[in-house]
């Protein structure tokens, strides 16, 4: 079965929808952008979390030791680096899985994931001036025939009427939402529980 993870919750009200829909992944943005969060905000939200929920911290070309004070802070099960964060620097953080994102132009930007000794590569948008949530849909012709050695987790525009035939193209282990689950720029109850039955049902 495909994983869900929800990202960018921000709020009490997320957390308790999430709770209600069980969600294989919470993402939590630590990114500059407007659902960015501090680890103190975290902190609260992952207190009443569900346990059975994996905490996932999305970092943006930030300092080592910033990161791995937010995983000892927040018992975080992934790290996710959304960034221009280089192959070497990816390495060195225990048991907590690192998962890479690549912003997918055209097919030479798939060529970066084979640098990279992650536990999982993240495919997302490669939107203008933005480096995630930007809500847009890149081509999955462009998976045509790649194969990855890692997880693939797939982003980038989807949503509860695209994520289905998302999935069949492109057969990964995830599918990440954030923007797509949002109206005015907050998560909505209905369209999390849409999307999340709506991959639960393939």
């Amino acid at each position: 079965m495909v994983a869900v993870k929800i990202c960018g919750l921000r709020r009490p009200e997320d957390i308790n929808y999430a709770n209600l829909l069980r969600p294989d992944y919470a993402g939590f943005v630590f990114a500059p952008g407007k659902r960015r969060i501090s680890f103190e905000e975290a902190e609260q939200l992952i207190s009443i979390l569900d346990k059975r929920i994996k905490r996932v911290g999305v970092f943006l070309n930030e300092r080592r030791d910033v990161i791995l004070e937010a995983c000892e802070q927040l018992d975080l099960d992934v790290i996710q680096l959304h960034g221009d964060e280089p192959p070497e620097s990816v390495k060195g953080y225990g048991k907590v899985a690192v998962w890479k994102a690549i912003r997918v132009e055209n097919a030479d930007s798939l060529k970066t994931a084979k640098d990279y000794e992650v536990n999982g590569i993240l495919l997302d948008s490669a939107a203008k001036g933005l480096y995630g949530g930007s809500g847009v849909r890149f081509s999955l012709d462009l998976l045509e025939g790649v194969q990855f050695r890692q997880k693939v987790i797939l982003a980038g525009g989807l949503d509860a009427e695209n994520v289905a035939e998302a999935i069949l193209k492109a057969r990964p282990h995830a599918v990440d939402v954030s923007s797509g689950v949002e109206t005015g720029g907050f998560k909505d109850f209905e369209k999390m529980k849409k999307f999340v039955e709506r991959v639960r049902s393939l």
